[in-house]
């Protein structure tokens, strides 16, 4: 696993973007993981400017969904299929065929956790997947002690997590679904390239106990530790709990900049 720490979360959203312009370089059309939440958006904002300065062609890019809520349609405004399209699709001038993402409005929620799973598979698996993290540890919607082999399934929300996510509903917790569909700590471990990215203080306890804790289901982003190639961004006050950050940054000082992220 290796740890960058950056000065703020505008710097995070660049440095990402940048892996990405260059992933896209070599593969135009990299299927890319993509995550809701305000945590992202520096990324999505620093790529779409090098999209309209022609810095990095994402024409052929392809877009798939970590997780959804269950039981909202696809139009309603905070389902994360919206988000996606609104924050992602849009911004990079792509259309709707270029996305994927599982159905939480489906009758049968079940197959449809199977069957974003192995559409994953078939499109040649995530090349690189945004992940960020909830102050229990959670990724995706993987809450704590979710099994670190699963697979696309449904969840139910812990009361922290609806509590976090209430204000994207007007701060009324009786509008945030209870049930969502998230891809399993195993299926994000199959994306070849993991980069979460971390900012401010209340995800400090978080990212140390991800990167310098034990690997343990109680903290399910530990799991990246099991990554050959996983990236952990995060800014100095989500680095502010790390014993070793000053090795996470002469590392990542002293790392060949051919390396990329």
């Amino acid at each position: 696993m290796e740890v960058v720490i950056v000065p703020d979360a505008t710097a995070g959203g660049e440095l990402i973007a940048e892996a990405i312009a260059a992933l896209l370089s070599r593969k135009p059309d990299a299927l890319l993981g993509v995550a809701t939440g305000s945590t992202p958006l520096p990324i999505y904002q620093a790529l779409a400017a090098k999209v309209r300065s022609d810095a990095v062609d994402a024409s052929r890019a392809r877009i798939c969904q970590l997780d959804e809520y269950v039981g909202l349609p696809p139009g309603h405004p905070e389902s994360y299929r919206s988000v996606v399209l609104r924050e992602v699709i849009e911004p990079l001038g792509l259309s709707e065929k270029s996305f994927m993402g599982p159905d939480g409005a489906a009758e049968d929620v079940q197959a449809a956790c199977e069957a974003y799973d192995a559409a994953l598979a078939e499109a040649g698996g995530v090349d690189l997947q945004l992940l960020g993290i909830g102050t229990d540890g959670h990724i995706g919607f993987n809450e704590p002690c979710s099994s670190l082999a699963s697979r696309t399934r449904i969840k139910t929300l812990t009361e922290q997590t609806r509590v976090d996510n209430a204000r994207f509903f007007d701060d009324d917790i009786d509008q945030v679904p209870h049930h969502v569909i998230t891809q399993g700590i195993g299926t994000i471990l199959d994306s070849r390239h993991p980069v979460l990215l971390a900012t401010g203080e209340g995800k400090a306890e978080a990212v140390a106990r991800t990167v310098e804790g034990p690997v343990a289901s109680i903290v399910p982003a530990s799991a990246l530790q099991l990554h050959p190639h996983a990236t952990v961004v995060v800014d100095e006050a989500a680095a502010s709990k790390l014993r070793l950050a000053d090795y996470f940054r002469a590392t990542y000082e002293a790392k060949p900049r051919w390396q990329g992220l």
